[in-house]
């Protein structure tokens, strides 16, 4: 009987070329450790929705329920507007299994020089985690005299104190495994309600960790400081928007979003967990065979973490170290000319010679 069982969703564009990549990774690495999976594939997405009517069956959430993750390649599109193909499939998701923690670590590997000048023996290494399930990316609002010289759209932010806690508690006892520093990501200088709320909740958790140092900083200046000097980041705590928008900055500063994985998480395994890739579904490069298939696998690492098998993780880890040292098994986005299939056949060489 498999030691797991998961569901994988490709979804749209590149995500049908890196996805299967990650997961013929994943096989490999746990074979290595005598352990399985069962895979169960759903083509869901925006080809299932031009067909359906729906990104998702009726009873996608039931379907996942019955797996212990949730393995997501990307959605998107160009025919099918961006608010339908997330809030039809990756937002219901994120929200049915409380995954409010969203993680994606960012970390400079050797062999990929950083995009921003870093003074000598600097390395990028740090985590952001982002509140995932409420925040600026709420369903409270609508639109008025849509067509009308007098339409009006609303949009209603929503942060409630269970919602900042758990994730600002999440950020401080990551950071206790880490440097011992978390940043605070806010607007309460000029967003007048919800900001300062943040600030407060999270303020008040961080005096049940006096070894941890806490500095909240004005989102502009955040984004300034993390091309300036990313080295100096270890944990970076923000809002749904806030962690959406610095997790990309993040990754561009340490080669490019090929290598930028996430996780979004339900910390008390209540429910399944959900890893993706952070790139999208690319469809400049989709059906090339070009794309970067390292955040999929760096995801798939994630996910083994999440599930208790941590060293089978680390096996990935190191084979992604050492495939992104070589110039030769590294894609156009890195500066290289390797192509999908020849990265994942070199992480996979790596995990093979692995004793």
């Amino acid at each position: 009987m498999p030691d797991l069982s998961l569901a994988a969703i490709p979804g749209d564009g590149i995500g049908t070329e890196v996805l299967p990549a990650a997961v013929a990774v994943t096989d490999l690495a746990l074979a290595k450790f005598g352990k399985t999976a069962s895979w169960t594939w759903l083509d869901w997405g925006c080809d299932y929705l031009v067909a359906h009517g729906s990104m998702m069956p009726t009873d996608g959430i039931g379907v996942l329920a019955d797996h212990q993750a949730v393995f997501l390649g990307a959605v998107g599109r160009p025919d099918v507007p961006d608010h339908e193909s997330l809030w039809g499939l990756l937002i219901p998701i994120r929200r049915a299994f409380d995954q409010y923690v969203n993680l994606r670590p960012v970390r400079q590997f050797d062999g990929v020089p950083a995009r921003v000048v870093q003074p000598d023996g600097a390395r990028i290494d740090l985590v952001i985690v982002r509140e995932n399930t409420e925040g600026e990316y709420s369903e409270l609002g609508g639109r008025f005299g849509r067509g009308t010289p007098r339409e009006f759209a609303v949009q209603e932010n929503v942060f409630t104190r269970t919602g900042i806690e758990r994730v600002a508690r999440y950020a401080l006892d990551l950071a206790t495994t880490r440097r011992g520093q978390v940043t605070s990501a806010t607007k309460s200088n000029g967003i007048i309600h919800t900001m300062p709320f943040w600030d407060e909740v999270v303020a008040h958790c961080a005096q049940d960790y006096p070894a941890v140092t806490v500095r909240k900083v004005l989102i502009d200046a955040l984004a300034a400081e993390l091309v300036q000097r990313p080295h100096d980041f270890d944990v970076i705590v923000g809002s749904n928007l806030f962690g959406d928008i610095l997790s990309d900055l993040a990754a561009a500063t340490v080669g490019s979003l090929g290598i930028a994985p996430s996780a979004n998480l339900d910390p008390e395994h209540r429910f399944p967990s959900m890893f993706e890739p952070v790139h999208g579904s690319a469809p400049d490069i989709a059906g090339l065979g070009i794309a970067n298939p390292i955040a999929a696998i760096w995801s798939a690492a994630m996910m083994l973490e999440h599930l208790g098998l941590g060293r089978v993780a680390q096996v990935i880890m190191d084979a992604i170290a050492t495939t992104l040292a070589d110039p030769a098994t590294r894609t156009a986005d890195l500066g290289g000319t390797a192509d999908t299939a020849l990265v994942t056949s070199a992480v996979c060489t790596v995990i093979e010679r692995t004793t």
